[in-house]
C-alpha cells in the first residue's frame, strides 16, 4: 500500500479453526474509509449484512485509525465494529485509555475475529504476533479480575487488556468490552458478539512506538495548530480551558436539566429539578473527585475518578464518573443518590454491560411497575437504588426477571405489552439528551444508523454553545442540515480515530492537514466531507440491506406528542417530521434509504 502512516497489518483471526492470518488492508478501502470506524464498516459490509449477529459467521472487528497512537491529540481511541444483536444495525463503538495506541505500537491496524472457539479463550500479541490462548481460568471472572489475572501472568508494563464480562459471557444484548481504565466500547452489545465466540479478553504488549508522519515538514505546524486550538485560553468553550477538564463530561447535569433537556424518569420529564446539582460534576468535584487520569496524547484530562468514603456504598473506587451513565442510572431512573450511582457505574464495568443500556433498562422496568404492569414480578420503584443494586446481577446472569431485561428496553416493553415506555430508536435507548428540549437530538436520534446516539451528530455542541455554530436548542428550522454536517464531519474524525471531543476545537481543516501529513496524501477540507458522507451513506447502505427500510428513522411518541411541562423546554414537542424532510433533502435519500445514484455518486457501489 502506497499510503505511509499505517502498519498495513491485519490480523483475521478465525476462532473455529484457531488460525491467525497476518493481511494488508485494500489500499481502495483505506483510500474510501480511512480506518477506524469507516474501514470497519466496509469490512463487516463484506461479510454480508444477512448474518445472524450471535452466529459464528458475524464478524468483531478492533480497528485503529491511521492518527492511533501517534502524537496527534486525543489519539487514543479504538472502534470495536459488528453487527449489532440489540438493533440488528451495523455498529461501531469506541473507547479511549491507552489500548488502541498499544495495539498499533505492536504493529496492528486492527484484528477481526469470525467464528467461535470451542472453549473459552483470549489473544495474546506480542512481538508481533497473535497467539490464541485458553481463557478457561478467567471465563466466569468480571472485567477487574480478568484483567487482574493477565497483569499478574504478563506484567503490567506496557500491557493492556480488553475483556468481556460475565453480560458478555451471558449474551446480555448490551454487553461491551472494557479495558483496564474502565474505558468501555458500551453502546450496541459488542461484548455479547465477543461472548458467542467465546472470547474473553484481548491482550497486548506493546512498548511505546508511536508511527512517524510521512511529511514530518507539514506534520508539525499540523500538529502545533491543533494543539492551539484545543488550548486556545480566549476560547473558553475548548475542551482544555471550558468544564470539562474541570468537572469531567458530568458538567452537563445542572445545565440540560435546568434547560428542561435532561430526560427524568424514563422521559417522563425534561428535568432532574433539585436532585441534579447532587448528581453534576460540581458536586463530585467537591465531594468524591480523587484523581484526573487521562488517555494517551490527551491534554483535556476528562475523567474523573471518585471514591466513596461513607455510607452504605463506601469503599467504591472507580476510574470515571460520566453525564451519561451518572443520567441513565440517576436523573432518568429517579435516583439522586449519587453514591450509589457510583457503585453501579462501577457494576456496569465490571460486569462488562453497557452503562447507559442498564439505565434506560431499569428506567423501562420502573415505568412498567408504576403502571401496574408488572405481571407478578417484583416492581421496581422510582429511585430504589438498592433494588437496582441487586438487578444488576440478575442480568449480567440472566437469572429471573434480569433474562428479560438482558435482552433491551423493547423486549421488557414487550413483556409488559406497553411497546410506548420504551425510549429506543431501533432498538437502542436514548442518552441523557430530552428531544423536547433540544432539537436537534430529536433528528440526530432519529437518523443514527446505530440507533439512538448523541455521537452520531452531537448537535449540544452547537445547542449549548460550545462551538462559534450557536443554535437555538427550541428550534427546528436548520437541525436537519446541522445534523447532516456533524454526522459526516464525526464520521471522518472516528475513522481516524480521534476523541469526538477534539472537535469542540478542532475543525475539518485540522483533520485534514494532519491525516494529509502522516500518510503523504494530499486531502482538503472538502475530502474531509466527502470522505465523511460516503462512510455515513455506507452505513445506511448496510441496514438497508438489512432489513431498515422506508420509515425507519423514528422517535418514542412521548418525545413527539407529550409536550413538555419543565421549565425551558415547557410546552414544547420534538418536531421530528419537518426535520426529516430538511435532512433527507441534504442527504439525498427517499425516506430514510440511499437510492443507488447517491451509492454511485459516492463511489461506494
Amino acid at each position: 500500500m502506497e499510503l505511509g502512516g499505517y502498519a498495513n497489518r491485519m490480523a483475521h483471526i478465525d476462532l473455529t479453526a484457531g488460525n491467525v492470518e497476518y493481511k494488508p488492508i485494500p489500499e481502495e478501502w483505506a483510500m474510501k474509509y480511512i480506518g477506524g470506524r469507516g474501514l470497519g464498516v466496509r469490512y463487516v459490509l463484506e461479510n454480508g449484512p444477512k448474518v445472524d449477529p450471535a452466529s459464528a459467521d458475524n464478524i468483531l472487528c478492533f480497528m485503529n485509525g491511521p492518527l492511533t497512537g501517534t502524537a496527534a491529540n486525543m489519539s487514543g481511541r479504538m472502534a470495536i465494529v459488528t453487527k449489532s444483536p440489540l438493533t440488528g444495525t451495523v455498529t461501531d463503538s469506541h473507547h479511549g485509555g491507552w489500548s488502541a495506541a498499544r495495539l498499533r505500537w505492536a504493529g496492528f491496524d486492527g484484528l477481526i475475529f469470525k467464528g467461535k472457539a470451542e472453549k473459552p479463550v483470549s489473544v495474546y500479541i506480542h512481538d508481533g504476533k497473535l497467539e490464541i490462548i485458553d481463557a478457561s481460568d478467567v471465563w466466569g471472572k468480571g472485567v477487574h479480575d480478568t484483567i487482574k489475572h493477565y497483569q499478574a501472568k504478563y506484567g503490567e508494563k506496557d500491557l493492556t487488556v480488553m475483556s468481556i464480562g460475565q453480560a458478555g459471557e451471558n449474551q446480555v444484548k448490551f454487553a461491551c468490552w472494557v479495558n483496564e481504565d474502565d474505558r468501555a466500547s458500551g453502546r450496541g452489545g459488542t461484548g455479547c458478539v465477543g461472548g458467542s465466540k467465546n472470547l474473553k479478553a484481548v491482550v497486548v504488549k506493546a512498548k511505546k512506538k508511536m508511527p512517524k508522519p510521512v511529511n514530518a515538514d507539514a506534520w508539525k505546524p499540523a500538529h502545533a495548530r491543533a494543539l492551539a486550538t484545543i488550548m486556545d485560553e480566549k476560547n473558553i468553550t475548548s475542551p482544555r480551558k471550558g468544564g470539562l477538564s474541570v468537572y469531567g463530561t458530568n458538567v452537563l447535569m445542572n445545565i440540560t436539566s435546568n434547560m428542561g433537556a435532561l430526560p427524568a424518569f424514563n422521559g417522563k420529564q425534561t428535568s432532574f429539578g433539585d436532585q441534579a446539582e447532587g448528581l453534576s460534576g460540581e458536586y463530585v468535584e467537591q465531594n468524591i473527585l480523587v484523581n484526573n487520569p487521562t488517555c494517551h496524547a490527551c491534554p483535556v484530562a476528562c475523567k474523573k475518578e471518585v471514591k466513596i468514603t461513607e455510607g452504605e456504598y463506601a469503599g467504591v473506587h472507580m476510574e470515571s464518573l460520566e453525564y451519561e451513565p451518572a443520567w441513565s442510572l440517576g436523573a432518568n431512573c429517579g435516583n439522586g443518590d449519587v453514591a450509589s450511582v457510583a457503585k453501579l457505574i462501577d457494576m456496569a464495568n465490571d460486569f462488562g454491560m453497557d452503562a447507559i443500556e442498564i439505565g434506560d433498562v431499569l428506567g423501562t422496568f420502573m415505568e412498567a411497575s408504576e403502571r401496574g404492569l408488572s405481571n407478578g414480578d417484583k416492581p421496581l420503584e422510582w429511585g430504589d437504588h438498592r433494588s437496582m443494586v441487586a438487578l444488576m446481577s440478575k442480568v449480567a446472569h440472566r437469572e429471573g426477571i434480569g433474562d428479560i431485561l438482558a435482552n433491551g428496553c423493547d423486549a421488557v416493553a414487550q413483556k409488559f405489552n406497553y411497546p410506548k415506555i420504551a425510549m429506543t430508536v431501533k432498538g437502542q435507548g436514548i442518552p441523557a439528551y430530552d428531544p423536547r428540549g433540544m432539537k436537534g437530538m430529536g433528528i440526530a436520534y432519529a437518523t443514527s444508523n446505530r440507533g439512538a446516539c448523541h455521537l452520531r451528530a452531537y448537535t449540544p455542541a452547537s445547542e449549548l454553545s460550545l462551538i462559534p455554530l450557536p443554535t437555538d436548542p427550541l428550534a427546528w428550522e436548520g437541525k436537519g442540515e446541522l445534523t447532516k454536517i456533524f454526522q459526516d464531519l464525526h464520521a471522518f474524525s472516528d475513522s481516524l480515530d480521534l476523541c469526538k471531543f477534539s472537535a469542540f476545537a478542532e475543525g475539518a481543516e485540522e483533520y485534514a492537514a494532519q491525516y494529509a501529513a502522516m500518510v503523504g496524501r494530499e486531502f482538503t477540507i472538502d475530502d474531509v466531507m466527502e470522505t465523511g458522507e460516503r462512510i455515513y451513506n455506507l452505513e445506511r447502505y448496510y441496514n438497508n440491506l438489512a432489513g431498515f427500510g422506508e420509515g425507519s428513522d423514528t422517535l418514542p411518541e412521548r418525545f413527539l406528542t407529550e409536550p413538555s411541562t419543565n421549565p425551558g423546554s415547557e410546552g414544547h414537542v420534538c418536531e421530528l417530521d419537518k426535520m426529516l424532510v430538511e435532512y433527507y433533502a441534504a442527504r439525498g435519500w427517499v425516506n430514510g434509504v440511499v437510492p443507488e445514484s447517491k451509492l454511485k455518486a459516492m463511489a461506494i457501489l
